[in-house]
């Protein structure tokens, strides 16, 4: 099931957005697919300032328990449940009135202050080239929240999509955004690879070494490099638009990997 994030209006029990047809200026203009945590969002940040809220609010004990069906709910569901674990979580505290501020704190968090320095720049930079689109994994709940209070839903005005797994929802995708060629952003190399395994030449794949996954050794070894990797998301500023170009066009991807 998809997410389409617009709060404004509900269809089949998803957020929707307006569709998006393909673009014809010349030749046609491709498609950027931008991941949205620890890849314009220091979700990393997010989640050590909420470790630090719960253990002054619940203590110590209390917070190793949440983060233990927080990781046990992600396993399970495949992406990251903030709500569902405090509600699972209220299950075992059912009188510890303190876990209204959790979600308080979740609710109320200041996204924006944790967008990476450059990253509204980079949306407006690599539009001048084609559409932008937010392609994230998540909740019915959180995640359209966090998109919407950081500013990026806006930023990409309102072409946004959120499913729990993106990388088996690529029909969907271009059925909603139909390009003949897509420039897919995110900082898991292993959602780069998969996705590129299936849209091959169709995707140009560019890995942000920012974050936890992008760093984690054992995720880099079992995963071949991306057509495109780069440091920092404000790298990107400093990119021409012939690297993101079909591998049949551009003698840059042709020579292999490009790391800037």
């Amino acid at each position: 099931m998809a997410l389409y994030a617009n709060p404004s209006s509900m269809v089949r029990g998803a957020l929707s957005t307006k569709p998006a047809g393909r673009q014809r200026s010349g030749r046609a203009r491709p498609v950027f697919l931008f991941d949205v945590d620890n890849t314009l969002l220091d979700n990393d940040r997010v989640i050590t300032d909420l470790k630090v809220f719960l253990k002054r609010e619940v203590g110590p004990e209390r917070a190793r328990c949440y983060w233990a069906i927080f990781d046990e709910q992600r396993r399970h569901l495949g992406y990251a449940d903030y709500l569902g674990a405090l509600q699972r979580f209220r299950r075992d505290y059912p009188h510890d009135l303190s876990l209204l501020s959790i979600s308080r704190y979740l609710l109320d968090y200041p996204f924006a202050e944790r967008l990476f320095s450059q990253s509204l720049a980079v949306i407006e930079y690599v539009r001048r080239w084609g559409l932008v689109v937010l392609l994230t994994d998540g909740d019915v709940v959180f995640q359209p929240h966090k998109v919407d209070r950081s500013g990026l839903y806006q930023a990409v005005e309102g072409n946004a999509l959120i499913y729990v797994h993106k990388e088996r929802e690529l029909v969907d995708v271009e059925t909603r955004y139909p390009a003949e060629h897509y420039v897919l952003v995110d900082d898991k190399l292993a959602i780069l690879t998969a996705i590129k395994k299936l849209w091959k030449s169709r995707v140009t794949t560019v890995f942000v070494r920012q974050g936890h996954y992008a760093l984690d050794p054992r995720i880099l070894a079992r995963n071949p490099d991306a057509d495109v990797s780069i440091d920092g998301i404000g790298d990107l500023l400093r990119c021409e638009r012939g690297i993101f170009q079909p591998s049949n066009e551009s003698p840059a991807r042709r020579s292999g990997n490009q790391k800037l």
